[in-house]
């Protein structure tokens, strides 16, 4: 078997969103400092979150639409483009005197818009250009230098924002869309042609193919959840850690926990392929309850810390998996949609827990939202063993998948 970087296309594509991936890594830290900076408001920055996150939810449906009918590829570069726009006109703004809020918000949706497209492109893009005896290695090493982002993109952050303020940041994500879109525009995709149709016939017709496969709508229903559940322990955590753990150390030693866990999960994925890959897999999130359990009851920082470098390498196990499966169970031409509608689910489910934890913390004390979304998480997820199809799914078959739903031009 070819490893997947040998492969010419894949290695421009590897490069790509590593660079976009190194950016984005950057962004978080430098986003909160800046807008604290020039307004002192809390409420500014979430507003300028939800500026982002709102388009993103909004339009994920139709970008998987969009990825699905038209070239991934070409999909991708326009996005790319318009996030390395929007971007810049964020760092340019920071790099002024009196940075506008108005301006950094609108920036940061038109942002979100376009990640919204991007997002559904990132699984069709693997799939063509490498073939599904090489894919398990290839979504690894994708996940892989996602994850190594995240454990280096704050400490580059810091550094940019002490040398040359948060501006700065703001200018590499722009010039790594750049670079990415440079590379992306040279690459040969395989693309199945979409019959034509109306844009809710196409919504309407990947739900049906998602509605068709228990195993993967109930894995949805459990990573769901789980985003619903890390949402809760990265809202009430940090609180947690300081007044009863320790001090912020813990905190930042959990969070770089995480970190290495998620790598360590991806490097696991590319040499382990358990023969129920999603039964095998869904039971890992269910660990998550674990670190959950341990912040309720101020257990102490040690465990806390290994529980959550252990949750968090069942995710980096998970993803490369997921996306692997998936690629193979269902077929190309609608390989966006599907991925689109897991995004959506996975997505809109963290608001949620943003806020309910709170109010659940205030009315209850941290432990009572922090043991229900333990009991949540590990229902969901180990609960998808009860499902048929979850516990049968094995590695795909050669033969490319047929369409669940027939593929027909009428809407």
């Amino acid at each position: 078997m070819t490893h997947p970087l040998r492969l010419p296309a894949f290695r421009l594509l590897f490069c790509a969103r590593t660079s976009s991936a190194l950016g984005d890594a950057v962004v978080p830290a430098a986003l909160a400092l800046a807008v604290l900076r020039a307004t002192g408001s809390t409420g500014a920055l979430a507003l300028v979150l939800a500026c982002a996150m709102v388009p993103r939810l909004l339009l994920l449906p139709l970008g998987g639409v969009v990825a699905d009918r038209f070239d991934a590829r070409r999909v991708a570069v326009v996005t790319d483009l318009v996030r390395c726009a929007a971007q810049l006109v964020v760092g340019v703004e920071l790099l002024g005197a009196g940075p506008s809020l108005a301006h950094v918000a609108v920036a940061s949706a038109i942002g979100g818009a376009a990640s919204a497209f991007a997002i559904p492109t990132a699984s069709p893009l693997v799939a063509g250009t490498v073939d599904a005896d090489g894919r398990q290695r290839a979504n690894a090493l994708m996940s892989t230098t996602s994850n190594a982002s995240r454990l280096a993109g704050p400490a580059l952050a810091g550094l940019l924002i002490w040398a040359a303020g948060p501006g700065w940041a703001f200018v590499l994500d722009a010039l790594s869309f750049a670079v990415s879109a440079l590379l992306l525009s040279v690459i040969r995709v395989r693309h199945v042609p979409v019959p034509k149709r109306s844009i809710l016939a196409d919504l309407t017709y990947g739900w049906r193919e998602v509605r068709a496969r228990d195993w993967y709508w109930t894995s949805l229903v459990g990573h769901g959840v789980w985003n619903g559940a890390a949402a809760v322990l990265m809202t009430l955590g940090p609180a947690v850690a300081v007044d009863r753990l320790g001090g912020e150390a813990v905190w930042v030693l959990t969070l770089q926990g995480g970190a290495i866990g998620l790598l360590a999960g991806s490097l696991l994925a590319a040499r382990v392929r358990p023969r129920r890959p999603v039964l095998v897999a869904n039971l890992g999130l269910a660990m998550y309850a674990a670190p959950l359990l341990l912040l309720a009851v101020a257990a102490p920082a040690p465990a806390v810390i290994g529980a959550y470098c252990l949750a968090l390498t069942a995710l980096g196990f998970l993803n490369p998996v997921w996306e692997t499966v998936v690629q193979g169970q269902f077929p190309p031409q609608v390989l966006a949609r599907v991925s689109s509608y897991d995004w959506l689910l996975s997505l809109g489910a963290m608001p949620v827990g943003y806020a309910v934890a709170p109010v659940a913390a205030q009315a209850w004390g941290a432990a009572a939202p922090l043991t229900g979304a333990a009991v949540l998480v590990a229902l969901a997820c180990a609960g998808t063993a009860a499902v048929p199809g979850v516990r049968r799914l094995t590695w795909p078959a050669t033969p490319a998948p047929q369409p669940a739903t027939p593929v027909t031009a009428a809407g």
